[in-house]
């Protein structure tokens, strides 16, 4: 079902995976504009949320998950990953909790998988899944959340730690200072789904202004922001987008993929890599995402995410082999694609030990 909000004058409705929601309202570039500099609000209704409810919720969720929970906040916002044996990602929400229910902000077509896989982790323990189709997110970047807290129907708003890397967590990109999504200040508002057009009246009569999942999708490329329902496939492992970074804690205890995680990080190099793609715009043609990325003749990744920037033009987001020659240029669907580094070509972090485990010791003569 679509959004309400779609009825809004100068509506398109965005494709899959945001199909319900607004692609844009008449003019991109202006929502971008807006959205960047606090005044833009984001229909983004579509997406899952999940409760975690029980006096064991965040213990539990710790054991599950690869992030490191058990101080966790009320009020404080984090992220985790959800791994299959393998290491491979399945789930990646955000997580926010408010002193008596844990919330989980999704992908749409995530929802279901993430409730059903909690429901049947829980066994014998106080804690109550639950999908939330009664509320709806909002987004906006640069504080313009706080237009949303004082209405009465506000939940809560995860603030994206994205690209700070957390306590415990190393990263395979650049340093804080010098990453490009440093001044990436998106969020999350939970609001009351029966509520949602009120909230955003209200809103707009502070100055809001709407904006789409156009304007939306080229702040999150530009930051270089990992997303579920883009760049992640059935082999993805959190290295290959640098998503350590926020979500990862290595000093934590067991769960559901972490060998996979230690044994990259300390002895193995991750087998792709995330690159951001400036896209040769003259001809006013995207490619598609989906597409494969050549370079000459040879297939060496696909196009995860692309989108129009208001100020850098086509830009998109691909995942390649690590091995290719980070100078080299690159072709999708015949449109030129320089690219810059997200995930280092050497494919090892700062908390790789100098030496392999064990290189020093030496078998016992007998």
């Amino acid at each position: 079902m679509g959004s309400p909000l779609l009825t809004t004058t100068g509506a398109v409705e965005a494709g899959a995976p945001d199909a319900g929601v607004a692609l844009h309202y008449g003019d991109p570039v202006r929502e971008q504009r807006a959205l960047a500099r606090g005044d833009g609000l984001v229909d983004l209704s579509h997406l899952g949320v999940v409760t975690i409810a029980g006096a064991d919720r965040i213990t539990w969720l710790n054991t599950l998950s690869s992030q490191l929970l058990l101080d966790l906040a009320p009020g404080v916002s984090s992220e985790v990953l959800l791994l299959d044996v393998h290491g491979h990602i399945e789930h990646a929400p955000a997580v926010q909790d408010d002193g008596e229910t844990l919330w989980l902000i999704t992908e749409a077509a995530s929802a279901e998988p993430l409730a059903a896989f909690l429901d049947s982790m829980r066994f014998t323990l106080r804690v109550e899944v639950a999908r939330r189709e009664d509320v709806a997110v909002l987004g906006t970047h640069a504080g313009g959340w706080s237009r949303l807290t004082d209405h009465e129907a506000h939940l809560l708003t995860w603030q994206d730690p994205w690209p700070r890397v957390g306590a415990g967590s190393t990263s395979y990109g650049p340093e804080e200072a010098e990453h490009p999504g440093i001044e990436f200040h998106r969020a999350f508002s939970l609001v009351r789904r029966e509520a949602l057009t009120a909230v955003v009246a209200a809103a707009q009569q502070d100055g809001a202004r709407l904006a789409g999942v156009w304007a939306w999708e080229a702040l999150r490329i530009e930051a270089r922001r990992p997303r579920v329902a883009r760049e992640v496939d059935e082999r993805t492992i959190p290295h290959e987008l640098d998503w350590l970074r926020t979500a990862v804690h290595l000093d934590k205890g067991c769960y559901r993929g972490q060998e996979t995680v230690a044994r990259v990080v300390n002895l193995g190099k991750p087998p792709r890599r995330l690159v951001f793609l400036h896209l040769d715009g003259s001809d006013h043609l995207l490619p598609e995402a989906g597409a494969e990325v050549t370079l000459g003749e040879r297939t060496v990744g696909k196009l995860t995410s692309v989108a129009r920037h208001e100020e850098l033009g086509p830009i998109g987001l691909a995942l390649i082999k690590r091995n290719v020659d980070p100078e080299a240029e690159l072709s999708v669907s015949g449109i030129a694609a320089a690219q810059e580094v997200v995930v280092r070509p050497d494919g090892v972090t700062d908390v790789r030990p100098a030496e392999r485990p064990g290189a020093g010791l030496r078998r016992r003569t007998i």
